[in-house]
């Protein structure tokens, strides 16, 4: 292991990025989450398996 992983994304820049781009604040803070954790999880196990984020 490369011994480095992501925890997690700034959700409130996130929401600010929604935000810019005319989304509903409701519906990303309600959507963000569940979406985040899928994608944390599949880059550490990309990471894990020594392929780096490239």
């Amino acid at each position: 292991m490369s011994g480095s992983a992501v925890l997690g994304w700034d959700i409130g820049a996130a929401l600010q990025l929604g935000a810019a781009l005319g989304l509903s604040p409701l519906i990303l803070a309600e959507l963000l989450p569940p979406i985040e954790a899928v994608i944390v999880r599949k880059i550490n196990e990309h990471l894990q398996a020594g392929s780096g984020l490239t």
